[in-house]
């Protein structure tokens, strides 16, 4: 049976936790409906819980998290290195939204808070023509995010794109390394548990929440992706 380390980065605050699961619970939810073999190791990097020996690793998905890459944790550069180890010895290995930041930042890329505010709500991506993961043109997922890559590392393609996020899906040299910046793991209720959280800290206008909120009331195309993260992290066991 395929078997997935999830490093946990962020955690769910107990409210919304109680309702719509951990970060690791979304991502066995998502991954599970696509491929009910699978089985899933947790490493809750928030509970001080120690990174593992990359070596024995089938696999690796790295989630979301309230952190940024730049900030000044003392976890994120070890964090960084178990990347470039991961990469190098070429582990499959998933990054979504923080672990899309924290991949692409490893492997020589730029992180940022992004000019352009808050992306939340639903947001229709551009799919890269012939990226051999993702079918179709186009793909509508939830995001939450305001930090962005803005620069690709050396050798990462870009495949999933759009006006608000050029580089909201990379597809790293060698294969092995994919990352993305929407939510494929976030129910229509958490993406809006998500909208009112900026919301009720006031870090974006309402011109800004109101319709993301409104925008997931159209359909999400979680599955598509979902599909894609499990066969690319399960394709070699």
């Amino acid at each position: 049976m395929p078997r997935i380390t999830i490093l946990e980065t962020g955690l769910v605050s107990p409210k919304n936790r109680d309702i719509h699961g951990s970060y690791p619970q979304m991502f066995e939810h998502l991954i599970g409906a696509a491929d009910a073999s699978v089985t899933f190791d947790t490493v809750s990097i928030p509970a001080g819980e120690p990174l593992p020996d990359v070596e024995g690793l089938e696999a690796i998905l790295i989630t979301g998290s309230a952190a940024g890459v730049y900030d000044a944790f003392d976890w994120i550069a070890p964090l960084e290195a178990f990347v470039r180890t991961a990469h190098d010895k070429k582990v499959p290995m998933v990054g979504v939204c923080f672990g899309h930041q924290l991949i692409a930042q490893a492997l020589g890329g730029t992180v940022r808070k992004s000019e352009k505010g808050w992306g939340i709500g639903r947001h229709v991506y551009d799919v890269a023509p012939g990226n051999g993961l993702i079918e179709g043109t186009r793909i509508a997922l939830a995001c939450s995010h305001q930090d962005q890559v803005i620069t690709p590392p050396p050798g990462a393609r870009t495949i999933l794109s759009s006006d608000f996020t050029p580089h909201a899906g990379l597809l790293y040299a060698g294969d092995t390394t994919l990352s993305v910046q929407p939510h494929p793991e976030f129910s229509v209720g958490f993406a809006l548990a998500c909208c009112e959280v900026v919301r009720s800290k006031g870090d974006a206008p309402d011109s800004v929440v109101i319709p993301a909120e409104a925008s997931l009331a159209e359909p999400l195309e979680s599955a598509r992706l979902g599909g894609a993260i499990t066969r690319f992290l399960t394709r070699s066991a």
